[in-house]
């Protein structure tokens, strides 16, 4: 899954759950709640005070760490 500012938050974690605890490093506790279903992550990061770019980018290399 290619994971861009534009992403929903909420699609994410649905096919990464294992994405879970990087959102909930930056302060992302309510994965399941209404925001995070239809919130990018620019919105997120943005909300988070979280500049999108590095959390992408921090996000990327976790999952890649995973595998």
């Amino acid at each position: 899954m290619e994971i861009t500012r534009d992403t929903i938050v909420g699609d994410i974690v649905n096919a990464c759950p294992e994405a879970m605890p990087v959102f909930q490093e930056i302060g992302m506790h309510c994965m399941g709640c209404a925001m995070a279903s239809g919130e990018t992550v620019e919105q997120a990061c943005a909300a988070h005070g979280v500049d999108p770019d590095e959390f992408l980018e921090y996000l990327t290399q976790y999952l890649k760490n995973l595998s």
